[in-house]
């Protein structure tokens, strides 16, 4: 039978296979459901073969860890040289607040930092504007001067730790104030490592948190990549995102196709502008979220990884393998935490958490159980951090590169959705790319209809959620509450009235009407954000010069 070529030879073993024990077994137990998907509605069969990946080289699809096209990984020896860098999403209230976070999860073993900022301060208000009021410190810290972020990172060896900002439009001018922050303690900028998030595009397709308009966003994004590779050559100056992308509800493909595609219009206006792909492509970054379904999540990290080193090999003719690698940062599924039930959230991190390591992911933020209701306490925080020790001291999987490798599910799930994602470049090529893809809303349509199709699905008990929708118990949920102090918040605005008091009036005038003039004008506008960070300019003042050029922007409706 077959002769022989294995292929002939595995589909008669399969087909017999089907007619018999397969048959039998149907007949006794038929299978739970009549169709099996992934999270994202991607059909699975019941068994894959060699029979399912019939184009699949090992030598060229696969390779090895640590060479093009890096599917297996972007380091030969992978976790086994080195673990991902635990960076534990933080920040709450108060400088202060945060401040005394960080220094509780250094203690407990994290290894690089990440800063959640508050809602003003996403948007570029000060504390105490009017549009701030009753949004200090509630979903991340409030930083709205220099003296704010001297006082978060007090006692902290910013030379030493790596620093992760999850800000995006204000991003310039956050970073700068780190930037003179380390100045003032003499801290070379050629040491600082760290990431700004700086990824504006999925801001207007999916997180919603702009202030300008599309085009001199992306202005402002590039004079980041511009400054950063001349001054600050160890720091990412964006990490392009499908977090949020995934979180507003895509699919994984959606997440994984509209990042990709991102990045690769951050690569097109960078070379617009003059730069060298090779001089500021090794300092991008990505962050992917990590939703329930482990192989799912495994095969997309894989398929970023080989689709973004072609694409910049040979799309856009880098030589540097760094400009190849996609690195990136896991963050779990935030949008799967369910306030039922809390305690459950740990093992749904974990299963999240495991997926971003098989994966083969550069970095992870593991979420707290409690994060349905706040953001986390303490006890919830340091369960998430055990989460990944465990994971990468006593599981095992931090002992060979890309366990999953080689295996025909994984394969061909790694197969498929890269080229679900290649359709998809397509379809936003054929609407004349990203920003006319944004304002005709084809983005945002995307995500709608897949976030619609997967609550449908809950509602109607076609997925299961634990505790949910299923196995559900009329339990009260015990979760200790974080609260954030009155007092925190008078501190933060009587700081603000003695710096606009005590500062240098002159100074701070001539710096802003400065930024104003470079904003009107084509020059990189860095230099002169830091110059008015370095004359106290407020995060409000600094923006709200941007605004007085630039203007705001308002997403067009859609119906």
């Amino acid at each position: 039978m077959g002769g022989e070529d294995p292929l002939a030879r595995l589909r008669d073993r399969v087909m017999a296979w089907e007619e018999t024990t397969l048959k039998a077994a149907l007949k006794n137990a038929p299978e739970r459901r009549k169709e099996f998907t992934t999270t994202s509605f991607i059909p699975i069969r019941r068994l894959y073969t060699p029979l399912d990946i019939p184009a699949f080289d090992p030598a060229k699809d696969l390779g090895a860890p640590g060479e093009y096209p890096f599917t297996r990984g972007i380091h030969p020896t992978m976790h086994r040289g080195r673990l991902w860098t635990m960076r534990m999403f933080s920040g709450f209230g108060s400088a202060e607040d945060t401040n005394r976070r960080f220094k509780y999860l250094i203690a407990h073993g994290e290894t690089g930092l990440s800063t959640a900022f508050d809602m003003p301060t996403l948007y570029g208000y000060d504390t105490d504007d009017a549009e701030a009021f009753g949004e200090f410190g509630t979903c991340g810290v409030a930083v709205s001067s220099l003296r704010d972020m001297e006082i978060l990172f007090g006692g902290i060896d910013v030379g030493a730790i790596s620093t992760s900002m999850t800000i995006n439009s204000p991003a310039a001018v956050l970073w700068a104030m780190y930037l003179v922050m380390a100045e003032k303690r003499k801290v070379p900028w050629t040491k600082l490592r760290g990431t700004i998030q700086n990824d504006i595009l999925k801001e207007y397709q999916a997180q919603k948190e702009w202030i300008f308009p599309p085009e001199p966003s992306m202005r402002l994004v590039v004079d980041t990549f511009e400054f950063g590779a001349k001054k600050v050559p160890q720091w990412n100056t964006i990490s392009i995102s499908g977090y949020h992308i995934r979180e507003a509800g895509a699919t994984a493909v959606q997440e994984l196709a509209f990042t990709l595609r991102n990045g690769i219009e951050y690569v097109k206006w960078g070379i617009e502008r003059g730069l060298k792909v090779d001089d500021f492509a090794p300092r991008l970054s990505f962050f992917f979220n990590s939703h329930n379904d482990l192989f799912e999540e495994s095969a997309k990290y894989r398929a970023a990884r080989r689709i973004w080193a072609r694409e910049m090999r040979e799309t856009f003719g880098a030589k540097s393998p760094r400009s190849w690698w996609l690195r990136f940062h896991t963050q779990t599924a935030g949008v799967s935490l369910a306030k039922q039930q809390p305690l459950n959230n740990i093992v749904r991190t974990t299963v999240q958490a495991l997926a971003a390591v098989l994966g083969g992911t550069q970095s992870l933020h593991t979420n707290s159980y409690d994060e349905a209701y706040q953001v986390p306490n303490e006890e919830a925080v340091r369960i998430a951090l055990r989460t990944q020790q465990i994971l990468a001291h006593e599981s095992g999987v931090a002992n060979t590169a890309d366990p999953l490798g080689g295996s025909y599910f994984v394969e061909w799930l790694t197969d498929y959705m890269e080229d679900e994602a290649y359709k998809y470049f397509d379809r936003v090529e054929a609407l004349g790319g990203v920003l006319p893809a944004i304002r005709k809303g084809f983005f945002q349509q995307e995500i709608a209809n897949s976030a619609y199709r997967y609550q449908k699905e809950v509602e109607e008990k076609e997925r299961t959620i634990v505790g949910v929708n299923d196995y559900v118990d009329e339990e009260e949920t015990d979760v200790t509450r974080l609260r954030i102090s009155k007092a925190a918040y008078e501190r933060q605005v009587a700081r603000l009235k003695r710096i606009r008091r005590e500062r240098n009036k002159a100074r701070w005038e001539k710096s802003l009407a400065a930024l104003h003039e470079a904003a009107e004008g084509t020059e990189n506008m860095m230099p002169h954000i830091v110059a008015a960070v370095r004359a106290e300019a407020t995060l409000g003042e600094i923006c709200d010069t941007l605004r007085d050029v630039f203007g705001t922007w308002e997403e067009p409706l859609l119906y």
